[in-house]
This record gives structure tokens, sequence and C-alpha cells, in this order.
């Protein structure tokens, strides 16, 4: 059994009505800022900062509930598409367990 999960989200969101870097931060930005408050999650902006109609947002979550990291996730991409002004054209969800639930000390020599 795995002591908890670690959930990743990866958001591409395109507008391509945008035309300069300053507009599109104006944009993005405050959609990710509400997002740190209103769920708990560690969010950045990861991929196209320097392009002015496109970017990734990246969201992360740990959590000993399998369930619970899912849900968040799903909460948290729902609200970054109906926040923002833009279009969603990718989205991805990975989740992965950590260790194995045994106590790590038990069965390592080199600790004796």
């Amino acid at each position: 059994m795995a002591l908890g999960y670690v959930g990743v989200l990866t958001i591409r969101v395109e507008m391509p009505w945008v035309g300069n870097l300053k507009e599109k931060r104006a944009l993005v930005r405050p959609v990710v800022e509400r997002l740190k408050v209103r769920f708990p999650l560690t969010v950045a902006r990861l991929d196209g900062l320097n392009a002015h109609d496109w970017e990734v947002i990246g969201v992360a979550t740990i959590s000993n509930d399998y369930g619970w990291v899912e849900e968040t996730l799903r909460m948290a991409a729902d609200y970054i598409a109906k926040e923002g002004p833009y279009r969603v054209t990718h989205e991805e969800v990975s989740i992965t367990p950590l260790g194995d639930g045994e106590d790590p000390d038990e069965d390592d020599p080199a600790l004796d």
C-alpha cells in the first residue's frame, strides 16, 4: 500500500487573439494566483512564458488519499477552464504513488 500520492496536472491554454506578453500575463496570472488561494495546491506557469498566444500551467498536490488527489486536480482543471478568457487545448493528469507503505528502516541493514 502506498504511503501517499503526488498528483500533477498540466494544462495548455491558448489565446490566439492576444498580441503581446503583457496582455497574456494579465489574463493568466490572476487565474494562477486565485487557484493558489482557493485550493491546497502548488501552481506554476511552466512553459510558453515568452510566447504571447499560449502557456502551460502546472499544478501539484500531495495526500495519503488517492481519491482526494484526483478530485482536487479535477476541481483545479475545471476552475482553470472556466475562469480565464482563453481556450484549454490540452490537459494531462498524472498521479504517482509514494513508497510501498512499509517502514523503510525495518529492512535496511545499514541502519543497524
